[in-house]
């Protein structure tokens, strides 16, 4: 349920309270795309204050997903069904969500965290913050050539200066890329001597 979870975030640069929220009417498996609509309040006491407004109004978004992503919340969902038939009542039916946990309550913060924790030290990875992962989802757009425009509607930030400021300068292949392309570029109209 974790795999799952962390693949989303890194795949589609959500946060985690967006991606705690989703319910499965938030996502379209056949055209693969999510609808970000509400995020998850962790500290919520009942079920009607569990989901809340997104950060910003910018942050209410369609997020394009990749084919294996979509196959991957295929699997995660027939799991979850298994769930809900061998736990019935005990299941959690009502909240729909798509990352929970094995009864299909929300998964909480510090569950995430730990979890996250455990894979990054069996990875022999630093530790880092869940939010990294939004940020390298960022970061393998750009170098990939996607624009910022488009980074900045995919991440729901509320204007592009935010998107540049943050991300224009974090990668170094991004550098050698674009000046390999100017090189190519330039060589293509005049002969350069080496």
């Amino acid at each position: 349920m974790y795999y799952i979870f962390f693949r989303a975030l890194l795949e589609t640069g959500m946060r985690k309270g967006e991606a705690a929220a989703l319910q499965w009417t938030d996502i379209n498996l056949r055209e693969n795309y999510v609808d970000i609509k509400k995020t998850l309040d962790f500290t919520a006491k009942t079920t009607d204050e569990l989901f809340g407004e997104t950060k910003t109004y910018e942050s209410k978004r369609r997020i394009s997903i990749g084919a294996s992503l979509s196959a991957a919340l295929q699997k995660h969902k027939k799991w979850q069904f298994e769930n809900k038939q061998m736990l019935q009542d005990d299941y959690r039916h009502n909240l729909s969500l798509v990352f929970s946990r094995v009864d299909g309550n929300f998964l909480p913060k510090s569950t995430l965290f730990n979890a996250f924790n455990r894979i990054l030290k069996r990875a022999n990875i630093d530790k880092m913050p869940i939010h990294a992962l939004r940020h390298t989802h960022a970061v393998l757009l750009l170098e990939s050539g996607a624009d910022m425009k488009y980074i900045q509607e995919r991440l729901g930030h509320k204007s592009m200066i935010v998107t540049a400021d943050v991300y224009s300068h974090v990668s170094k292949k991004l550098d050698q890329n674009r000046i390999k392309n100017y090189e190519n570029y330039v060589s293509s109209i005049v002969e350069l001597d080496f």
